[in-house]
């Protein structure tokens, strides 16, 4: 009997090992980079705004990591490679990567400016390569538009403060992206949740409200990615949260998964379980590029696949139990 309970008392532990795991997995975590000051002022910003990611963290019952904010001004390269490498590659949970800090740009190549050695964005692909969850980058710095196509990928946002390589000025979009994350009046849509595409809206925003108050010519156009091509998409392009802009080459526009980032979820989302979400999503997507299609379709033949998807989509709220009854 004593070695019948030691089993039944290890398999337990097991069982609950594997569930603490899985939901580990399911946690987001936001993973705050601050770069070097240049000056004391610059510096103390960049503190405040990793602090606004930190409280939106806590908020969002998310894992905060910070590098940058130790006495240590010589390693911070070594200990951000460190610490992403210590991330979970796979799982539900979304990495919220944030680049807070100065930017610089010689014509071929852009860095991120660190206490120490600077990194590029080819390095920085390549450190993000082993991470298979869902990624949101965010690179708040000057110059910092030419890691949009180099960290592009299939269901992964990519944000840049700036259209260019040469909008080299300091950028003020990080101080508004770090409070919009949390901000109610951002939520476009009204969903009880602001998503990062409303974010970045409202973020944008308060950056050309900024140099019009001042009477300043805007320094920074911020550009966004999240359908792969790293072309990116400004956010005088929307309306709502939809693009409405014809892109040349009939490219595709962005939007439609950055709307799907929540760092700090609604009641409602909060109920639906990780994998009716994701079949959600991706069923919600499928409906979204459809949609863009319409057009070129026969009346019949759209109409046949989008009544298809939204069958499946009532039977995903079904199953989550969101269904009016």
């Amino acid at each position: 009997m004593r070695r019948l309970s030691s089993i039944l008392s290890g398999c337990l532990w097991l069982l609950l090992m594997g569930l603490g795991q899985a939901a580990e997995a399911d946690k987001p975590t936001v993973f705050v980079v601050v770069g070097a000051a240049g000056e004391d002022v610059y510096g103390s910003q960049f503190v405040k705004w990793a602090g606004h990611w930190r409280e939106a963290a806590t908020k969002a019952g998310a894992s905060f990591v910070a590098v940058g904010l130790e006495a240590d001004q010589n390693k911070d390269r070594e200990d951000f490679q460190k610490k992403l490498a210590a991330e979970g590659t796979e799982g539900s949970g979304e990495l919220w990567l944030v680049l807070l800090g100065h930017g610089t740009f010689d014509g071929k190549e852009a860095k991120f400016n660190l206490r120490g050695t600077d990194f590029n964005a080819e390095e920085l692909a390549e450190w993000l390569k082993p991470i298979h969850r869902p990624m949101a980058v965010i690179n708040t710095s000057a110059a910092s538009a030419p890691y949009l196509p180099k960290l592009s990928l299939s269901g992964r946002v990519v944000i840049a403060a700036t259209k260019s390589g040469y909008e080299i000025n300091y950028a003020r979009f990080g101080e508004y992206i770090s409070k919009a994350i949390v901000d109610k009046e951002a939520d476009l849509d009204k969903d009880g949740q602001t998503s990062l595409l409303e974010a970045y809206l409202m973020a944008s925003r308060k950056v050309t409200e900024f140099y019009e108050t001042e009477g300043r010519i805007v320094t920074e156009h911020s550009l966004m990615d999240d359908n792969g091509d790293g072309l990116g998409t400004p956010a005088d392009w929307f309306r709502g949260v939809r693009a409405t802009k014809k892109a040349r080459n009939d490219a595709e526009l962005d939007g439609f998964r950055a709307h799907q980032f929540h760092l700090v979820r609604s009641a409602v989302e909060q109920k639906m379980p990780v994998e009716l979400r994701a079949k959600r999503d991706e069923l919600e997507l499928g409906i979204n590029k459809l949609r863009e299609k319409k057009a070129d379709m026969k009346g019949v033949d759209y109409d046949r696949e989008l009544e298809k998807l939204l069958v499946e989509l009532a039977r995903v709220y079904e199953k989550a139990g969101l269904l009016p009854k």
